[in-house]
């Protein structure tokens, strides 16, 4: 495994941590893991920009008391200053309105670009496969 695939593979899985971790979801935290012009489509909707990827994460996330991502099978291609990760996803979810578990597995397609500070995501799209159990309303 390369240095950058690493890097690239680490930056991913703290992103994953990090929604576990509950935010802040603030404009540091999305600096931290996307680029200003960073695009995410995900089942809470397709956004561009880091400000609009944060408050779309703060927004879903928001109704969740708990959750577990879980990614693997990652395929990482590095070329020059620009990654690809491609992988697979597990997100369990405890509801915030009743308590009630909703899964969630699919593929993770992902863009990076290598920054001055370090590898940060430019596109984070999430193809859900299949879920068990009700799903939240979305805003």
């Amino acid at each position: 495994m390369t240095t950058d695939t690493l890097a690239v593979t680490r930056l991913f899985d703290r992103y994953l941590r990090s929604l576990d971790d509950r935010g802040p979801f603030d404009e540091a935290w999305a600096a931290s893991f996307f680029t200003a012009d960073a695009t995410a489509s995900t089942p809470a909707g397709d956004v561009r920009g880091r400000e609009a990827v944060a408050a779309n994460i703060r927004g879903a996330m928001g109704l969740f008391d708990r959750t577990v991502h879980f990614g693997s099978n990652y395929l990482v291609d590095v070329d020059g200053d620009r990654a690809t990760l491609l992988g697979n996803q597990l997100s369990t979810h405890v509801l915030a309105a009743d308590g009630s578990l909703f899964v969630s597995g699919g593929r993770t397609e992902n863009d990076l670009v290598r920054t001055a500070e370090g590898w940060r995501l430019s596109r984070a799209d999430l193809r859900i496969a299949w879920t068990q159990g009700n799903p939240p309303a979305l805003p």
